[in-house]
């Protein structure tokens, strides 16, 4: 190091590659950052948006299994649709299938959309930090294990929303001739 240098405060070291001096801050060019702050692309990602898209989806779980305002004003909907369609008359069986079956399979498909969207963010909280610059520290414990629930919650609130739209968990009531 030379006397002009060790009075500015840099030392120069070559660098093998390509030769260039390399600062004290580890600035190549060698002029100092003014605004004092570093290269955006040398900061670590903090995690937070992987954290917060899994709470996320362990809510959406939550919603898809005890279900939503969405969910029971889409069936209000089907309701006041099938009193519509069997107000002049029809079968009881008619007005089962229209006044409750559909109500019943508008709210299972409501629920299952939320079981979805709760699977696909937790699946995209957990496998996020695969993506992208890697990290130095691991995804916190806590995120995997939330992230981890809300696909839980999504799966089985997806099971649970198909069982309800199919009518394998509980059939139609069915009307039975008078005696």
């Amino acid at each position: 190091m030379t006397k002009k240098a060790a009075a500015e405060g840099t030392s120069y070291d070559l660098d093998k590659v390509t030769g260039d001096a390399v600062t004290e801050d580890g600035d190549e060019d060698g002029d100092e950052d003014l605004d004092g702050l570093d290269d955006e692309s040398a900061k670590e990602p903090s995690g937070l948006g992987a954290a917060a898209a899994a709470v996320v989806a362990a809510g959406l779980g939550v919603v898809a299994l005890t279900g939503s305002w969405t969910g029971k004003v889409a069936a209000e909907r089907e309701t006041l649709i099938g009193q519509i369609k069997t107000s002049g008359g029809g079968t009881a069986a008619q007005q089962i299938s229209e006044i409750y079956g559909d109500a019943w399979h508008s709210t299972a498909l409501v629920n299952g959309l939320f079981a979805l969207l709760a699977l696909l963010v937790g699946i995209f909280a957990l496998v996020r930090p695969a993506f992208g610059v890697p990290s130095a520290q691991p995804q916190p414990g806590w995120v995997r294990a939330v992230a981890t629930a809300g696909i839980v919650l999504g799966v089985l609130g997806l099971l649970i929303s198909v069982g309800m739209y199919f009518d394998l968990i509980v059939a139609l009531p069915t009307a039975t001739a008078a005696q």
